[in-house]
């Protein structure tokens, strides 16, 4: 995962916001891991479902059979 970066410098900040009192930024970091997971999550997903088509493809029919 290129983002674990994030995740470690988010972490730091949360400890020492904890260390020195600073409940309420403890509390927004929190909530800024919580987003950055979600955000990561899914930029790390394909786009586009399975066939993940650039916007200048169309798709192949699909036969009955």
């Amino acid at each position: 995962m290129r983002h674990d970066w994030i995740f470690d410098v988010l972490t730091d900040l949360r400890s020492n916001a904890l260390q020195n009192g600073l409940l309420d930024l403890a509390h927004q970091v929190d909530i800024t891991l919580s987003t950055a997971r979600r955000d990561v999550a899914s930029a790390e997903r394909p786009k586009g479902g399975t066939d993940a088509l650039l916007q200048t493809e169309t798709p192949t029919p699909r036969r009955r059979h």
